[in-house]
């Protein structure tokens, strides 16, 4: 949630930044003002009819002590009525307070100076690439087939016990998965990282926290009888540890790793471009989450940029890099890069990572902050990455890997699997 006062002081700033989404920013950001100047309109009136309240009790109390009935009755009288009053614009600001939180609640997180506006993942730009695309001929077969035909993942298995978007992993391919999240960990903890393993469902609470509710609620699997929702990432818990904390200065950054399985409805998605691995309704990832001080949050940024470079390329996995545009943004995000690695029978990029920056629009909501030198409550930046999601990762190397008969492993992966091809 965008902070109230940064909206009040750098108006304009905000205008043009939210404009880079393809908003009526103009619009946003005065029905935001305007409910803001009605809010504290009625705190102003409220704050004096409290105070007045107070004087002509102290005065009631005098007159009572020299015997003034009359005159005490009086102001007696007139203070009933300031109660009255009291009361109903303590009702006034509850609903101006709900009224502007509602607003807020659907303005998206301000991007940084450098993103570039954008409607759309046309207008993402390519910042790095890594590696040589390999090339293979129109009739390759596709890690669906792939895997068929090596008994590894069974799609239809999937389909029989729960539905589409839940393959079932078979013996190399179960290890697999086992291997590259255990590599994925320990990378992640030589890093600095300290891994965690939390729970696999939040509360309403945690989900706010974070930005996945009110925004994706249609996206996120609700167990209604117990008010649960199926974790989308790793990051709505692990970020969740932080709320309502205030560190202290020397305690930043805070670094963790995590592994989970993800759930995720895809509600609307179909076509090719959801066969085999390519979307999933429950799938494995690991992720990173670092909790920063605000002026080291995109020095860190580009540092988890690097992190998760190095590890696709230790992978062997040609990759390129996207700064996403204004337009393609998730909500909570100030700036996020994007990892896509070469599906060679595919032939088109498939998303592996996001990693982004969200400075403080998480932590405003979860009330996440430390104590500078000063000793001022300041709020923290929050920031996350996959590193990584498995799915197209191992879509990727099945097909990038395989030559007609068997799947060459990347030497680290053959070190955690205990084989060196499938």
């Amino acid at each position: 949630m965008l902070v109230l006062q940064e909206i009040r002081e750098n108006r304009e700033k905000v205008i043009e930044a939210l404009k880079k989404r393809n908003l009526d920013a103009e619009g946003l950001v005065n029905s935001i003002l305007d409910a803001d100047s009605i809010r504290r309109a009625i705190q102003t009136d409220l704050d004096n009819i409290r105070n007045e309240a107070n004087l002509i009790g102290k005065q009631v109390g005098a007159l009572q002590r020299e015997g003034k009935r009359n005159e005490a009755q009086e102001l007696m009288n007139k203070s009933a009525a300031l109660k009255e009053r009291i009361k109903e614009l303590t009702e006034q600001l509850k609903e101006a307070e709900i009224q502007l939180r509602d607003i807020l609640l659907t303005v998206p997180n301000a991007p940084a100076g450098s993103v570039k506006p954008g409607k759309s993942a046309e207008d993402n730009e390519v910042v790095a690439q890594w590696g040589e695309p390999l090339q293979l001929p129109d009739d390759a077969k596709p890690h669906w087939d792939i895997a068929r035909e090596l008994d590894i993942i069974d799609f239809e298995l999937g389909v029989k016990v729960t539905g589409s978007g839940f393959p079932v992993y078979k013996g190399k391919g179960a290890r697999l998965q086992r291997a590259l999240i255990q590599y994925f960990l320990d990378y992640n903890t030589r890093a600095g990282y300290l891994e965690v393993q939390p729970p696999h469902f939040v509360n309403e609470a945690s989900g706010f926290g974070t930005g996945q509710l009110p925004d994706k609620e249609g996206q996120m699997y609700y167990i209604e009888r117990d008010g649960l929702y199926a974790i989308p990432t790793a990051e709505v818990p692990v970020t969740n540890f932080f709320r309502d904390v205030i560190l202290s200065e020397n305690e930043l950054p805070q670094k963790l790793t995590a592994y989970t399985p993800c759930f995720r409805r895809e509600a609307g998605s179909y076509g090719a471009h959801v066969r085999g691995l390519n979307r999933l309704h429950q799938f494995d990832k690991v992720e990173i989450v670092v909790i920063s001080h605000p002026e080291d949050s995109y020095r860190i940024l580009e540092e988890m940029v690097d992190h998760v470079a190095g590890l696709l390329q230790s992978l062997k996995l040609p990759y390129r890099i996207l700064r996403l545009c204004g337009g393609d943004m998730g909500f909570a995000s100030a700036m996020t890069y994007d990892f896509e690695v070469w599906s060679a029978a595919q032939k088109r990029w498939l998303e592996v990572s996001s990693v982004s920056n969200f400075e403080t629009f998480q932590a405003n909501r979860l009330q996440l902050r430390f104590k500078d030198s000063n000793g001022k409550n300041r709020l923290c930046h929050t920031l996350n990455g996959s590193s990584l999601a498995l799915p197209r990762v191992v879509a990727a190397l099945l097909e990038n890997n395989f030559d007609g008969n068997r799947v060459k492993l990347p030497e680290i992966v053959a070190q955690y699997a205990g084989f060196d091809s499938i």
